[in-house]
């Protein structure tokens, strides 16, 4: 009942004020009348003709012929089943995040709420994921990387896609690019990941344009430097902001490297940051990480546009037809009723 209420509309409603007199006639037909003009000093011969008129089809040919007034009103109102459609424009601002899986993001040197361990990843994956529903009018895209990039959705206003993307994310499980992680090859390619963001971004036509790097280690791989890779990013309107994870003597363990060292070169990310006049950022714990997405969030705002779309099915046929109906059999009714008949009285 409820979806019946919420779809149907009177285009034209004022149409029904005519209700008001149809279904007064209904009422004002079983009326006395006017009073006799002529006075007649035996009724014998209209009592005949009385009853013919009360008993005949004809008694049924006005309540039909204001039916169909009625329906007619209705039609008139044009009914309508309305389907509202909301329709979404995109801000104008393009968002690609580069989201480093390098193996050394499976380290839980960060902790949830309730002081339990928590890899970076899982929590990076947490505030990537915010951020992303957070702002539903922005075209967002995601590269990630170790090694090599690899491109898990295209700047897209389907952020569901892009979500379930990101969930499927996995980390690379040995040192010589075995097992079943996204990306394969091993090593922290950063400049080859903002290239390939940059170069999803270069055809797009946007107002801003913004890659977000996610990641907690030096560049050690790829064909080119962070620096040489910002410097073109620079040259395309392309602004970056750095984000970098692990704590202040952040080490990784020997299985990855010979030699344990802080994981990420701050220097050089601050650098890439300056050169696109973007923000660098150093999350050393999970609040701060939330805390640094929302500033992000914050300093790229968005406009929101939107707009309905209603579809009108129109239903005046349904009462269109019926008052046609009432009014042909209004008129056959009448037809099949005999005029009364003239009779002379002798004197």
């Amino acid at each position: 009942m409820m979806s019946f209420f919420q779809h149907f509309r009177y285009a034209t409603p004022y149409w029904l004020w005519l209700l008001v007199p149809a279904i007064a006639l209904f009422f004002l037909r079983r009326g006395r009348g006017a009073e006799a003009t002529l006075i007649f000093s035996s009724l014998q011969y209209l009592v005949s003709l009385g009853q013919k008129l009360r008993q005949g089809p004809g008694s049924f040919s006005i309540p039909l012929a204001i039916l169909s007034l009625i329906f007619a009103i209705f039609a008139l109102a044009r009914p309508v089943w309305r389907i509202d459609y909301l329709n979404r424009t995109a801000s104008g601002i393009d968002i690609v995040i580069a989201f480093d899986v390098s193996l050394s993001m499976e380290i839980d040197d960060f902790l949830t709420a309730d002081g339990r361990p928590l890899q970076r990843l899982n929590a990076a994956k947490s505030v990537v994921n915010s951020f992303v529903r957070n702002r539903p009018d922005d075209r967002i895209g995601l590269v990630v990387f170790s090694g090599q990039p690899y491109h898990i959705s295209p700047i897209t206003l389907d952020h569901e896609w892009l979500l379930n993307g990101l969930e499927r994310v996995k980390l690379t499980h040995n040192r010589y690019g075995g097992g079943d992680g996204t990306v394969r090859e091993q090593g922290t390619a950063i400049g080859s990941a903002i290239s390939a963001a940059g170069t999803r971004l270069t055809a797009r036509d946007a107002k801003s344009k913004i890659i977000v790097l996610i990641t907690d280690g030096a560049s050690n791989s790829g064909k080119i430097a962070p620096v040489d890779a910002a410097k073109y990013a620079a040259d395309l309107g392309i602004k970056i902001y750095t984000v970098a994870l692990g704590t202040k003597d952040g080490r990784v363990s020997t299985n990855i490297h010979r030699f344990p060292r802080q994981e990420f070169d701050l220097p050089t990310l601050q650098e890439v940051s300056r050169l696109t006049k973007g923000e660098s950022y150093w999350a050393q714990t999970n609040a701060e990480l939330k805390n640094t997405f929302r500033t992000i969030d914050k300093l790229e705002k968005t406009e929101s546009k939107s707009y309905t779309v209603s579809e009108d099915r129109e239903l005046f046929l349904w009462f269109l037809i019926p008052s046609l109906l009432f009014a042909l059999a209004s008129a056959i009714t009448q037809a099949l009723t005999p005029p009364p008949s003239v009779i002379a009285a002798s004197s």
